[in-house]
């Protein structure tokens, strides 16, 4: 029972709110990674320290929802 638990990871909703064309290459490639292409687009990803990580570096372009 303890292990379904654990499995049901909590997901982070990552909207692309404002356009990466004009950031600087880490940041359009950390966009990218999210899996973020298009304005407005939204992902679920995990809610884990690398996801994180990478939010905060694009906290500016970004909107998420827990």
């Amino acid at each position: 029972m303890a292990k379904k638990k654990a499995e049901q990871a909590k997901m982070l909703k990552i909207t692309l709110v404002k356009s990466a064309n004009n950031s600087i290459q880490k940041h359009k490639a950390t966009v990218a990674a999210l899996g973020l292409r298009k304005l407005g687009q939204t992902v679920e990803q995990k809610d884990n320290e690398k996801i994180r990580g990478m939010i905060q570096k694009v906290q500016h372009l970004v909107s998420v929802q827990e």
